[in-house]
């Protein structure tokens, strides 16, 4: 069984993940993706890297690797005016960031909406990478996300993923040549993505 709740570490990578309180959903619109999307990017940039995403909507997949300790902590005094930083103040640090996130668009959700309370269930797990062939297969996992639940029939039909970031290599947040390198380039980051997709 993985361990959901372990910390994050500066330079690990991590497959993170939350959903929707109960059955309700989280991305409503085109806009609700984007918005997301935002909001990861300002709140979660300074101190992790990007290399995959898939949003649907009622959960959301990430794959993120923490950034150096210099640069984190760097960012912690930035952020912590007048706090000593320790080693052992990172993980509830970064966890912070993302937390901060997520409930920055809960709220912007709930005003747009007009409901009360928690939007997400679990606000977020997490899953350690620990090889290469782990990574390329949660990048794919990740992308396959929306084709496993039956939403689409093919990865490029789902426009809320990376997949289609990473084929046009078109944002600065997502690390794109980390991910190439890791499948020996464009051409096998595609092969990797075609073998079949089991329906949930």
């Amino acid at each position: 069984m993985p361990d959901y709740h372990i910390p994050l570490r500066p330079g690990n990578t991590y497959h993170l993940f939350s959903r929707a309180n109960g059955s309700e959903k989280i991305f409503l619109n085109s806009n609700n993706y984007a918005f997301f999307l935002q909001r990861l990017e300002r709140h979660t940039s300074p101190i992790a890297d990007l290399f995959a995403y898939n949003l649907l909507p009622n959960h959301f997949h990430l794959m993120m690797r923490m950034k150096q300790i210099e640069t984190i902590e760097q960012y912690y005094k930035e952020v912590k005016k007048g706090k000593i930083f320790t080693v052992d103040a990172i993980p509830e640090f970064l966890m912070e960031r993302f937390s901060n996130c997520l409930n920055s668009y809960t709220k912007a959700f709930n005003k747009m909406y007009n409901r009360k309370g928690a939007l997400f269930m679990d606000y977020l797990r997490r899953v350690e990478i620990q090889s290469d062939e782990q990574f390329r297969q949660t990048v794919f996992y990740v992308h396959k996300n929306a084709v496993h639940h039956g939403l689409v029939k093919k990865i490029s039909d789902w426009p809320y993923s990376s997949y289609h970031s990473i084929l046009q290599s078109h944002t600065a947040f997502l690390n794109v040549k980390n991910v190439l390198d890791m499948f020996d380039g464009l051409p096998g980051f595609v092969a990797f993505h075609a073998q079949p997709i089991q329906l949930k």
